[in-house]
């Protein structure tokens, strides 16, 4: 189904830009699992709008009721339902959106599958679904915890448009992703990012970049196959984000340059342990993880509303000029962050417990 994602870790996320709130519904968490309302708050409180002055102005709390499912802290094993309120919904200011498609929206591709749509930011294509994607991570990191600790899994901004940072996903630390409002791993890269983003806002436009992640203590054996491979549903996962235009992991396209002498990861023995020499697998090998670190990169496409005026089409079918206005992040990668770490969260969650399954625990 269109809102449902994930096997056996299952969460179905709901609700529109400016309704009456979004959320999440978990279904398949297994029960006994000691979560943290605060944890969960924690993580809403990264991905929240108003955070800092490169950011969407929006004022929102963001705060989580979590309405069923835990029990004095422990979950139930019955579906888990978190909400959170929209407080600052400003729908009279998407009135001319209502019959005039924005460029590289959803506007009229809604319409043209559902032939009705929620017009106001953006409705059900809105960034503000990815609560419930956050909040439902933010109990699966939970779930790691309690059957696999020591999994850790981080994501910075690599680039900003040409603005490329160097980091070293083995060694970089949240405390240094968190420590700057661009959330890059690269301390260097900071102010020279804040600028860009400042520049491009005042010019009324908007800029793009590439995240990228890293998932280090991964078990090895995790991932099917075939269809259900652990990079094919990280791509999945990761390109159902909004605003989202490339993934690759490992070498990626790069490897394409290597030859297979070059590209190939020599097997060692390292403690008991088999390990590879290099990593240009990215951490999977045949859809399964091989206890090495994965690294991937997600591109995200320059944010589509701007404060321009751009030509456009109207639902009537008539040529017009849509004005820019809204409050809209010039540069979506800061807030994006802790979104992408959600789903590779709600992706490993989902293939240990197909594991565990798989295996009879």
């Amino acid at each position: 189904m269109a809102s449902t994602f994930g096997e056996i870790f299952r969460i179905h996320t709901f609700g529109e830009s400016h309704g009456g709130g979004v959320g999440v519904v978990i279904d398949g968490c297994p029960p006994r699992i000691a979560v943290s309302a605060a944890q969960i708050q924690r993580e809403l409180d990264r991905r929240r709008p108003g955070q800092s002055e490169i950011v969407t102005p929006r004022k929102e709390a963001d705060s989580a009721e979590i309405l069923s499912g835990i029990h004095d802290g422990l979950t139930l094993g019955t579906p888990i339902a978190i909400l959170v309120r929209n407080t600052d919904q400003r729908p009279a200011s998407y009135e001319e959106m209502a019959s005039t498609y924005r460029p590289s929206h959803a506007d009229f591709t809604y319409d043209a599958k559902y032939g009705i749509r929620a017009p106001s930011g953006g409705g059900r294509a809105s960034a503000r679904e990815t609560i419930g994607r956050v909040a439902a991570a933010a109990v699966a990191r939970q779930v790691l915890d309690g059957f696999h600790p020591g999994i850790e899994i981080l994501a910075w901004v690599k680039s900003i448009q040409h603005l490329e940072a160097s980091v070293d996903p083995a060694t970089v630390t949240a405390a240094v992703i968190e420590g700057n409002m661009v959330r890059t791993g690269d301390p260097a890269l900071v102010e020279p990012m804040i600028e860009l983003i400042k520049a491009v806002r005042s010019d009324g436009n908007s800029v793009g970049g590439i995240i990228e992640c890293v998932i280090r203590g991964c078990p090895p054996g995790l991932g099917e196959p075939i269809f259900d491979k652990l990079e094919a549903d990280l791509a999945k996962a990761m390109l159902s984000l909004p605003a989202t235009k490339g993934f690759e992991i490992g070498s990626g396209f790069a490897g394409t340059m290597l030859s297979g002498r070059e590209h190939n990861d020599a097997f060692r023995m390292v403690e008991g342990k088999v390990r590879t020499a290099s990593n240009h697998s990215g951490g999977i090998q045949g859809g399964i993880s091989n206890g090495e670190d994965i690294v991937f990169r997600v591109a995200f496409k320059p944010t589509a509303t701007i404060m321009s005026s751009q030509q456009t089409v109207t639902a009537s079918g008539e040529n017009t000029t849509l004005e820019g206005r809204g409050r809209h992040d010039a540069c979506v990668l800061p807030r994006a962050v802790p979104i992408v770490e959600a789903m590779a969260t709600l992706v490993l969650t989902d293939h240990l417990l197909r594991q565990r399954s798989m295996e009879g625990r």
